[in-house]
């Protein structure tokens, strides 16, 4: 995994993730590691990783097959300067790992929709007519993403209680379980992406959390969809997970139906199996594991959304973040939020004999984790943590 980090009075750069070390890139490349590979050290010195990703996927690729021929033999290979190019992580301060120019968030888990539909419609379909047909998303705030383990401050908003607008502090914060894709190439504005090439336009996934102040969010969100209850701060992991290294993972998607417009049609298994979790540790309790789910819930494959967000001729670009939306299982044991794991408070949950949640209280910290693990391969993401203040 790449990240961005800096140690001392260093500058942020580029690193590697090696166990609970980060490999300094810069350092790496300024040793000779690189040479043959022809890349300027300077794309390894950048506080984002925005160049980086612009060096493209075969160059990509050759940078990790040189990293992992000099890390199977890192005692030999680095013996005389290992403490030059390995950084322990608790020495290291994380940064956000790209500049984010447009960040959209989509409603990709069918099962948190139709959990939503039934709460907020309970005598209609909990499905909205359009969701089979094409993945639902709406344009997000990218400046109010921050790097895992910022803390979050308890946003203040208007809201009905008892019927009438007040303001305040919302009473009903709530976390998401998302995943975020993170575009490795830009499209010309006006030309769209196939769907059996979007998957070259990401670079990598990470973990993300899309904080949500639900009571805000209620109030306001009819007839434009959500904003301040979405736009006051997500939180997406200081470490990306390039997309290659997901291909032992592929499996096939859910059957729909009814069968999508040709332009999201695809033969190719475009999803794939990572298991996730969310824990919450109150300030004055245990950590607890709340929510066990799996990636391979969502209806949308991520070329799905790729290829539909574009087809009308918008251009992403490098570093736009792309999440999936809360991914839910079918259990309660899996829902990727608290408005659902307390179906909107009507049911607390209980943390101990004496704790119990509805939505979160300050002090709560929530962890986002998530890996794969199938026949024999594995990868880890890398966690989402943030602290609620007021």
């Amino acid at each position: 995994m790449y990240g961005i980090f800096s140690y001392g009075i260093s500058n942020p750069r580029v690193g590697f993730k090696h166990g609970h070390y980060i490999l300094d890139l810069e350092v790496v490349s300024l040793l000779g590691y690189f040479d043959d590979l022809k890349i300027d050290p300077a794309v390894f010195a950048q506080p984002v990783l925005n160049d980086f990703i612009a060096l493209g996927k075969p160059v990509h690729k050759g940078i990790h097959q040189r990293l992992n021929e000099l890390l199977e033999n890192e005692a030999v290979v680095f013996a005389d300067v290992h403490e030059q190019v390995f950084i322990p992580e608790t020495r290291a301060q994380m940064h956000i790992p790209v500049r984010i120019g447009d960040y959209t968030d989509f409603y990709a888990g069918i099962h948190h929709a139709e959990n939503v539909g039934r709460m907020f419609r309970p005598q209609a379909d909990p499905l909205l007519p359009n969701y089979k047909h094409m993945p639902v998303a709406y344009h997000g705030r990218a400046s109010s993403i921050v790097v895992s383990g910022t803390p979050i401050r308890r946003p203040n908003g208007q809201f009905l209680r008892a019927g009438t607008p007040v303001f305040g502090p919302s009473e009903a914060l709530d976390f998401e379980l998302e995943l975020g894709l993170i575009i490795g190439k830009s499209n010309p504005l006006g030309e769209s992406i196939s769907i059996d090439e979007a998957e070259d336009y990401i670079f990598g996934i990470a973990l993300f959390n899309d904080w949500s102040a639900r009571d805000i969010q209620r109030w306001e969100y009819q007839p434009l969809g959500p904003f301040l209850g979405k736009n006051f701060a997500s939180s997406l992991s200081a470490w990306v997970l390039p997309f290659d290294e997901l291909e032992p993972f592929r499996v096939d998607g859910p059957i729909q139906e009814p069968v999508p417009l040709p332009y999201l049609q695809t033969s190719d298994s475009k999803h794939f199996t990572l298991d996730l979790e969310v824990w919450l540790h109150p300030a004055d309790g245990e950590k607890i594991c709340i929510c066990r789910s799996n990636s391979h819930y969502l209806y949308w494959s991520f070329a799905q959304m790729i290829a539909h967000h574009t087809v009308g001729g918008c251009n992403l670009n490098i570093g736009d973040v792309l999440a999936t939306g809360t991914i839910s299982g079918n259990t309660p044991g899996s829902y990727g939020s608290l408005l659902e794991l307390s179906w909107n408070g009507e049911r607390p949950l209980h943390l101990s004999e004496t704790t119990s949640r509805t939505f979160l209280a300050n002090g709560d910290t929530i962890t986002l984790k998530g890996w794969g693990f199938l026949n024999g391969a594995r990868v880890d993401l890398g966690d989402v943590t943030g602290t609620i203040y007021s």
